[in-house]
């Protein structure tokens, strides 16, 4: 077969392969094993984020070997590197949570570094976890190289053994992580003895992968199909999956054909397949987070598409496929049921999916649904003409307690139930909530109020999910609701509203709630509202002390509390593609 031949004097390797002053870069390669043709061939950057932290992301170092097979296949060299994750199932609930969202920061930034220093001329990254999928993403659109994205794969769903001591209703239901974090609740309200609690915490998560359920890692696996970044069906195969390397391989040389055609990550990530991604998110009842990677991701392409972009969409999408936490089934019923084809094919039937969007094979997404002939099931993915509900299962909020917006996952919730009002009971952390609850001091029909969790005022803008948990296995879920400057997990149940802006920590209506303001939450409508007069919340402000003294005044943390931007754009630490002076790609 005739090797592929490729113009080094274009591409940016040659800054480390070319004439004879680069003898001494050469001899590193040499020192390496590599032959002078490989040293001659674009050199692929395959970035994972493998770590033995968390099961989401130590399958990736094998899923890597096979996407190097598909580059060297296709007359690449391909150069491994590994960066960060901070996985949320370890970090929540306590001060490890506020390295996660910075961490989104850290990824981007580090497979940028590596990318520029090294001249590597494409990028295939594999993520497994929360935030690793979308700092993968946004180097990816921040470089723009050519880029194919792989998710590691999502856990295969737990199983209760059938004894006496676990109640019914975890004994017939697949297991995820959010379960256990229900349990936890259960077992503070003497519904789960010990011995349950015990059992369930060795069977909840068997295997490698993500969280099973439509939680953050997932829905952002979908968003990396739908954007265009990732192989159409890449993301579905659970992670024990060894037949997932077949995906890798063929990632590895779809990056040589994006790469011999000059197709970009930003000729592929546009407002439209931006637009994709966020249905796709509707429609699945994916994550709240979405709300701030999506912006995120844009804002690297110099695109403005910020929370009510996001959330506008949500609005006018149906919710039609039946995932966890707010539904019944887990990514591995997905994957059976055909995957993300399936649901863009029913989008595609609404007119809902802008078709020309270019993916990660060098086709349209157009292109890639005709290959598709599997129809919805009816179980997992309703038909979109029948769906669980006519509009997204996540729902965008403004009002005079949220000028800058919020949002709420609405999937699972009954309509009936969609509006919600109650006296505040206010705390200025989520280690105060969390104490409160676990010792009943709230009251059914409030509104739990943790403020001072916002990006800059946490800092890190944490998951509130062991305070949503325990909630839902106090039984309370329905009866009271939450809102936050924070975020919520993927694995949030109930009516928990997150992301409200601005944030305490720069002066935002919740930084002026006291015990007893009525709360009106209305996803509905779209509101969210206090029951104070603009002269009262003036008032408030003029007295209002000023942000919260943090705990971070050096180190990682503060530097991410001092750059980031607001959350309705994406909570961002740099000024993206709009101050750009060059392309890396380009140099």
């Amino acid at each position: 077969m005739l090797k592929r031949r490729f113009d080094k004097s274009r591409l940016p390797s040659r800054h480390v392969t070319e004439g004879p002053q680069r003898a001494p870069h050469r001899s590193y390669y040499y020192a390496m094993g590599l032959s002078e043709e490989e040293i001659a061939q674009p050199f692929v950057g395959v970035a994972t984020c493998w770590n033995e932290a968390a099961p989401c992301n130590i399958a990736l170092s094998r899923q890597a070997q096979a996407v190097k097979l598909g580059v060297r296949a296709a007359d690449g060299t391909p150069r491994e590197f590994t960066t960060i994750t901070v996985t949320d199932g370890i970090a929540m609930g306590h001060e490890g949570m506020r390295s996660s969202l910075a961490s989104r920061e850290a990824i981007a930034d580090t497979v940028e570094l590596t990318m520029r220093g090294h001249c590597y001329d494409a990028l295939v990254g594999l993520a497994g976890c929360d935030k690793s999928l979308p700092g993968m993403m946004m180097a990816m659109v921040r470089l723009n190289v050519p880029s194919v994205f792989i998710y590691g794969g999502s856990i295969l769903p737990g199983k209760a053994p059938q004894i006496d001591e676990i109640p019914e209703d975890f004994r017939t239901r697949d297991l995820t992580v959010q379960d256990m974090f229900e349990a936890v609740g259960r077992h503070q309200n003497n519904e789960l003895s010990d011995k349950a609690l015990d059992a369930l915490e060795r069977v909840a998560c068997p295997s490698a992968g993500a969280c099973g359920g439509q939680f953050t890692a997932n829905t952002m696996a979908c968003v990396s199909e739908a954007i265009g970044l990732a192989l159409m069906n890449s993301s579905g195969m659970p992670a024990p999956y060894e037949s997932r390397d077949q995906y890798a391989e063929a990632s590895g040389a779809a990056v040589m054909e994006l790469l011999e055609k000059n197709i970009r990550a930003r000729d592929v990530v546009t407002r439209q397949s931006l637009e994709n991604a966020a249905r796709v998110v509707a429609c699945t009842g994916g994550s709240t987070n979405a709300g701030l990677h999506l912006p995120a991701i844009a804002h690297e392409a110099g695109i403005e598409f910020y929370l009510d972009d996001v959330c506008e969409i949500f609005r006018d999408t149906p919710y039609f496929v039946d995932l966890k936490p707010g539904g019944q089934f887990v990514a591995k019923d997905l994957f059976d049921a055909g995957g993300i084809p399936v649901v863009m094919k029913e989008l595609r039937k609404a007119g809902l999916i802008h078709e020309d969007c270019i993916t990660a094979s060098g086709n349209s997404i157009g292109e890639e649904l005709d290959k598709i002939d599997r129809e919805a099931d009816g179980r997992v993915i309703y038909p979109i003409e029948t769906p669980l509900t006519k509009t997204g299962g996540v729902v965008g909020l403004k009002g005079n307690l949220a000028p800058e917006g919020a949002i709420v996952k609405v999937a699972g919730i009954a309509a009936e139930n969609q509006v919600f009002t109650g006296a505040a009971r206010v705390f200025e952390s989520e280690e105060d909530a969390f104490a409160a609850v676990k010792a009943r001091e709230y009251e059914e029909g409030e509104v739990i109020v943790i403020r001072n969790e916002g990006p800059a005022g946490g800092p890190g803008m944490r998951e509130m999910l062991a305070t949503t948990a325990a909630l839902s296995g106090q039984g309370m879920g329905k009866k009271v609701a939450l809102i936050t400057d924070g975020r919520f997990s993927g694995a949030t149940r109930g009516f928990c509203v997150g992301h409200v802006g601005p944030e305490a920590a720069q002066g935002g209506p919740i930084a002026l709630l006291k015990n007893g303001d009525m709360i009106t939450i209305d996803a509905v409508n779209g509101a969210l509202s206090v029951d104070l007069s603009d002269a009262e919340l003036a008032e408030r402000r003029a007295a209002w002390a000023g942000p919260r003294e943090t705990n971070y005044a050096s180190g990682a943390v503060w530097k991410f509390a001092k750059l980031v931007g607001p959350t309705y754009k994406g909570a961002v630490t740099h000024p993206g593609a709009d101050a750009e002076t060059h392309v890396y790609m380009d140099l």
